[in-house]
């Protein structure tokens, strides 16, 4: 268990370090968001380029910073039962979860967007939109975020286990409130 724990702390430290980077990427996106329409009421100045790096921007705060948003506990939770559970119970109840639909929804995802990234990189697909963006870049994000978040999953489930087992501190947000 220690090895595996060591394993779940260096998970945790690369992607906190994505999370912070998806921090940046906020405020890049305000950036570029008051760039763009600086120039199009200021010199009635549009870019589509502009508008595309925002999307692809949201796309990269949402998908980068998901696991740092899971290592946190700050994700989408329906507490109506799992705050009536023993410790014991929502520790299993996580283990389940992070078993059955985080590790093979992410894996899937990740599995299913990698050959759409490989398609735009061999054809060096760009947008559309007059002015746009190559399209490889934020389709790498897809492949990147989903594996990131399953490595989270495997994490937390190593620092589940490891708390069933009374080797690790539980998680603040597993034990009772008062």
């Amino acid at each position: 268990m220690p090895g595996l724990l060591k394993l779940s702390r260096t998970i945790d430290a690369i992607n906190l370090a994505f999370g912070r980077f998806a921090e940046w990427l906020v405020l890049a996106v305000i950036m570029v968001g008051a760039a763009t329409a600086g120039l199009r009421y200021l010199f009635n100045y549009g870019s589509n380029a502009l508008l595309e790096i925002q999307w692809y921007f949201f796309g990269a705060i949402v998908l980068l910073g998901a696991s740092a948003t899971l290592i946190h506990n700050e994700h989408v939770r329906v507490d109506l039962i799992y705050g009536m559970l023993s410790r014991r119970g929502r520790i299993f109840v996580d283990i389940v979860g992070l078993t059955f639909f985080l590790l093979p929804g992410a894996l899937v995802l990740a599995w299913l967007s990698w050959p759409v990234f490989a398609a735009a990189w061999q054809t060096s697909e760009t947008s559309s939109n007059f002015g746009g963006l190559i399209r490889w870049p934020i389709l790498l994000v897809l492949p990147l975020g989903f594996a990131l978040l399953a490595l989270q999953g495997i994490s937390e489930l190593i620092k589940r286990v490891a708390a069933l087992k009374g080797e690790a501190a539980e998680p603040d947000y597993v034990r009772p409130t008062q």
